[in-house]
């Protein structure tokens, strides 16, 4: 979309355009050769502003999932904002300025299921062994088997042996500190087998338990931040409205008050371990049933939950079930302000910049800077710099734009000269590296939306070419 002209813009910026497409229309000339970086993938061009559009046709922007706007003008963002956001549309704001990268995602709720964190710890539940688990664990007698059996037996069975050994003897608590974890560990060792010489047999399921000791060992409980989304307000208050992520979740609740006994439901994997296929295809088993039967109980509260709302039971999935009992610990709920809210004199978020300003080189500060640019737009009707003649006299005007927003905003921060000029020598220019930068950053974002899986940032990033650095910020 765009009827902007080619020429004066290839004078400050070509990206993934060529002089040939001087006087063309760039949204047009953008689509052709986007296009042929992959043939399934088809585009569309409008001859049209978004200003016209929004004065002409706003319903246009209602026939989208998401919506992404590139180098608008404030005006014309602000329009763009607040008609999504009534229409409950996704909104990413993208913009090079430079050696400056700058994006915003505008949305007002997003719930992912798959948030895929790193690092996650198994969820083996040996401080809290269900009758299962606790039953197929008493079956393991490593005190009277033969050599093989004893050097084949999962870790998990291992550890989980040792541990009510520990409980016995040691301590009625896990082991914490970096003691007591030793004392665990030498504890295992003690069962390693020995030969006629007293020297400990190479068994590497003993090894590979001791080695686990550390991530084997976590408490079972519930994430800090899914209870502050059992305790939201549309997990409490369910309504016909209420989308299928919020009644599962509200059924997850009811579980753990009930079946799950203070826990989630019990996820089903387990890691690869050294043992024979028997002993593991058995206590995979174990987690898997327990899984299933976890899954079984959330949807029992799922469906009450759905003939109370007055909701078709088909309504919910079984794969939609699955995916979130499976995932239970890593759901994330991402809300993030509007436009209007930012930009409004009293619902400006002051805290979240003065915090960042102890470092007078913070990327906050380029934030700082785009607004000032966007008034001097405003004022002036062009950004500052643009030619070369003009550079020297835009950057007091520049500075007194930066002033009067800081003044107007209450920020007593200090920004320092060198920006103002660095901003001014810019000229509004869109460099090939930094929009091909931002150009992937944005395109991750929209694919995390779309698809609801991994955490979207929340709610501005910030990239500065110049220090190679990026930052996200709450405003």
């Amino acid at each position: 979309m765009g009827i902007r002209s080619l020429e004066k813009m290839l004078e400050i910026s070509s990206f993934f355009l060529q002089k040939s497409h001087i006087d063309q229309n760039r949204a047009q000339s953008a689509t052709e050769l986007l296009q042929e970086l992959n043939n399934d993938v088809s585009g569309n061009f409008v001859e049209e502003s978004a200003e016209k559009l929004l004065d002409n046709d706003p319903s246009f922007f209602s026939r989208f999932n998401l919506v992404v706007a590139t180098q608008l003008p404030e005006s014309t963002l602000m329009r763009l904002a607040e008609l999504l956001w009534n229409s409950n549309i996704p909104l990413l704001v993208c913009r090079t300025y430079g050696l400056v990268g700058y994006m915003r995602v505008i949305i007002k709720e997003h719930t992912v299921v798959e948030s895929h964190p790193d690092n996650t710890l198994e969820d083996l539940r040996l401080d809290k062994p269900f009758p299962e688990l606790k039953e197929h664990i008493q079956s393991y007698d490593l005190d009277h088997m033969d050599k093989k059996d004893h050097s084949h037996t999962p870790w998990i069975v291992i550890v989980a042996k040792y541990l009510t050994k520990w409980f016995s003897e040691k301590s009625e608590q896990l082991p914490k500190s970096y003691k007591e974890k030793e004392a665990f560990r030498q504890l295992i060792r003690q069962g390693i087998l020995k030969n006629e010489n007293g020297t400990p047999e190479d068994e590497e399921n003993f090894e590979e338990a001791i080695k686990n000791v550390n991530t084997a060992l976590n408490t079972t409980e519930i994430p800090r931040c899914i209870e502050e989304i059992f305790n939201d307000d549309c997990c409490i208050n369910l309504t016909e409205q209420s989308p299928s992520f919020w009644i599962l979740v509200r059924a997850l609740k009811e579980f753990v008050a009930n079946e799950g006994q203070g826990s989630l439901p019990v996820r089903g994997t387990i890691p690869d371990m050294i043992a024979d296929s028997s002993k593991f295809i058995k206590l995979q088993n174990v987690y898997r049933e327990k899984a299933k039967k976890d899954i079984a109980a959330v949807g029992n509260h799922a469906a009450k939950l759905l003939q109370s709302l007055g909701k078709a039971p088909e309504s919910i999935s079984e794969r939609e079930l699955k995916l979130l009992c499976s995932n239970s610990a890593f759901l994330r709920v991402v809300r993030c302000r509007s436009l209007s809210e930012e930009y409004g004199l009293n619902t400006f978020n002051k805290d979240e910049i003065i915090s960042h300003m102890d470092n007078p080189d913070s990327e906050v500060v380029l934030y700082l800077m785009l607004r000032a640019v966007d008034r001097f737009y405003k004022q002036h009707g062009r950004y500052p710099g643009v030619y070369n003649y003009q550079v020297e006299d835009d950057i007091g005007k520049l500075k007194s734009c930066l002033t009067g927003f800081l003044q107007e905003h209450g920020l007593s921060v200090v920004v320092k000269d060198d920006y103002v000029h660095e901003f001014c020598r810019y000229g509004a220019a869109e460099p090939h590296a930094i929009a091909a930068f931002m150009g992937g950053a944005a395109a991750q974002e929209v694919i995390k939306v779309i698809t609801g899986q991994f955490v979207i940032f929340n709610n501005t990033y910030i990239y500065s070419g110049m220090s190679q650095t990026s930052a996200t910020f709450q405003l």
